[in-house]
């Protein structure tokens, strides 16, 4: 029998999977683990009190089986390109709502073609809620509420005291050599990796950001308009500039060699951050839109780890949609719960 509180979580053996199950009793949900390892996903479950399902996205059958159970599925299992469309489109056949914590410009763009079919089917797609992208998304609509005329759109973000996921770095490996992204007269842009490098003052402090592809290069144009989108995320500047000589090997880093050896040497280090990292170190971002007559206005806000705050924003959304609070179709974070959607996680703040 479908249970009021719970949820599919599907990559709930990967390092953000099992932060959302963790932390999902503070917010009185319970989800059913799911994956492809059971000598993973059945530990995980008997630790947690929870019960799982283990299945590949790939098996129809099992898969449709899993999402008639529930009316929400999770899915925390990256790189999104190799999940993201095989659930989708059970979730269609099963009435059953779809989130991620995507943060793959090329999948946002893939899910948004599902929009009609969604809306037929009554449900939300409603993929990057976890850090990639509920802050950034939520500081770009309070930035075009602020001024509703913006026709350009500066997002940034750094962590400070905080590290990587394997499956962060996993997707990043895959997209090595890709070079970066963004947007220009409403459109997508490729450009090289680093493209633009400057200096931000996050409020706690200032530091270097160079330009990437992330998320709201497709989110953030969904959810306010603005037709010129940068993102940029804080770095060193010896990195910045060893970077800029990185379109010469580009041909080389998109090699399955280089590749699979990055994929190696980040299997052989910790899954993520530790409690105690991640109990050390804040979320920043940052935000700046500008109109056709100059006019400028900033914003920027703090909060907890990235991964903390991924857990916290995907467990937040899940229980809205169980109360009957979505909107059919595909959305973003703050298009569909507004611009304080952010404020409702613990530890952030406006700076």
């Amino acid at each position: 029998m479908m249970q009021s509180n719970s949820f599919l979580l599907y990559g709930a053996n990967g390092y953000s999977g099992e932060l959302i199950a963790r932390y999902a009793k503070q917010y009185e949900l319970e989800p059913i683990l799911a994956g492809r390892r059971k000598e993973i996903i059945a530990p995980l479950a008997g630790k947690l009190g929870l019960p799982y399902r283990v299945f590949d996205v790939d098996d129809t059958t099992a898969l449709l089986a899993a999402l008639r159970e529930v009316k929400v599925v999770m899915n925390a299992a990256g790189p999104f390109q190799f999940t993201a469309r095989q659930m989708i489109e059970a979730c269609l056949q099963t009435g059953t709502h779809y989130l991620d914590i995507n943060g793959d410009i090329a999948v946002f763009e893939m899910i948004k073609r599902y929009d009609e079919a969604a809306k037929k089917a009554g449900i939300m797609l409603l993929p990057g809620a976890g850090f990639d992208v509920v802050p950034t998304d939520c500081l770009a609509l309070h930035l075009k509420k602020l001024l509703p005329d913006a026709v350009s759109l500066q997002l940034a973000f750094a962590s400070v005291g905080g590290g990587l996921s394997h499956g962060t770095a996993t997707t990043m490996a895959n997209k090595i050599g890709e070079g970066g992204a963004a947007r220009k007269n409403g459109k997508i842009i490729r450009q090289s990796l680093g493209k633009k490098g400057m200096w931000v003052d996050f409020g706690v402090k200032k530091l270097f950001v160079m330009s990437i592809p992330w998320g709201d290069i497709s989110t953030a144009y969904f959810t306010t308009g603005i037709p010129d989108i940068e993102s940029y995320t804080g770095i060193s500047r010896k990195v910045y500039y060893i970077l800029k000589v990185q379109p010469l090997f580009n041909w080389l880093l998109r090699t399955n060699f280089v590749r699979n050896g990055l994929k190696k040497k980040i299997n052989s280090r910790p899954a993520g951050p530790s409690d105690e990292q991640r109990n050390k170190s804040i979320s920043l971002v940052w935000g700046q839109v500008s109109n056709a007559t100059g006019e400028i206005v900033k914003a920027r806000l703090s909060g907890p780890e990235v991964y903390t705050l991924t857990a916290y924003s995907a467990l937040l959304i899940i229980q809205k949609v169980l109360t009957g609070n979505f909107s059919a179709g595909y959305q973003t974070p703050a298009s569909a719960y507004g611009e304080n959607l952010i404020l409702e996680v613990p530890g952030v703040q406006w700076r």
